[in-house]
């Protein structure tokens, strides 16, 4: 996949970006681009959709305070081209909210606009299924290229990431998953499953018939012997497993 270098002289006038001879923008004429704005700071979203606006003149938005909000308007909008998404909302840890906008609705780019300047973040989001990140301070001109980019399929990270190696390749050094997952003991496989099916600790707890605590205990040794910090990641590094639950064995799918 491409990368897009965000180009730090360019104009921020963003009437001047826009002229056909440049090629930033490259739908149909006649077809509007649909966007969802997504966070919880009512003045954000009214700022990004005036910015939007003032660069995409014909463009149709839609607006969600979270990610079950987000969730339903996709759910029922299929026109919706492109979701701008900002990590950091209340109710919602870490990643959560953009795996599970990206696992719902795989189909539709997102592009996390946030105030998170991190460069660790910045690539983990990437590596999470964002299809651009843009922080927050930005100018204009810079949000415009990255809403263009992302649509015409490239991914979008700031200037100063563009050159820097993905630490990615590191990650080849884990254990493979197969064996990591013989690790597990019956019903730490029966907790993962219920992990990968969005269950939450009280619900596995029900199920299961045991206490919090008990959960609580698997699913440190989950993360553990997964070699993984979060329970998104277990949900990501499991993706394209089949498990036979009357043994506890797993097939790649």
């Amino acid at each position: 996949m491409q990368t897009a270098r965000a180009n730090e002289t360019i104009s921020p006038s963003v009437g001047d970006i826009l002229t056909p001879d440049q090629g930033i923008e490259t739908r149909p004429e006649g077809v509007a681009l649909h966007l969802l704005i997504v966070d919880d700071h009512p003045l954000f979203r009214e700022a990004l959709a005036s910015a939007i606006t003032l660069a995409f003149p014909q463009a149709r938005l839609e607006e969600a305070d979270g990610i079950r909000s987000a969730c339903d308007l996709l759910a029922k909008t299929p026109t919706i081209d492109l979701t701008l998404l900002d990590l950091s909302m209340q109710g919602v840890t870490g990643f959560d909210g953009l795996v599970t906008i990206r696992t719902r609705f795989p189909r539709i780019p997102i592009l996390i606009v946030s105030g998170l300047e991190d460069p660790r973040i910045m690539r983990e989001a990437v590596h999470h299924g964002a299809a651009g990140f843009v922080p927050k301070a930005v100018d204009k001109a810079t949000l415009t290229r990255a809403i263009s980019e992302v649509m015409n399929g490239a991914l979008f990270m700031p200037a100063e990431l563009a050159g820097i190696p993905d630490p990615a390749p590191a990650r080849a050094k884990k254990t493979p998953l197969a064996e990591r997952v013989a690790l597990l003991t019956p019903q730490q496989m029966r907790v993962l499953m219920m992990i990968r099916q969005g269950k939450l600790n009280k619900q596995i707890a029900h199920e299961l018939q045991v206490g919090d605590s008990t959960v609580k205990a698997h699913v440190s040794e989950i993360l553990r012997k997964l070699e993984v910090i979060s329970r998104t990641q277990i949900v990501i590094e499991t993706a394209y497993m089949d498990f036979d639950q009357s043994n506890g064995s797993f097939s790649a799918g």
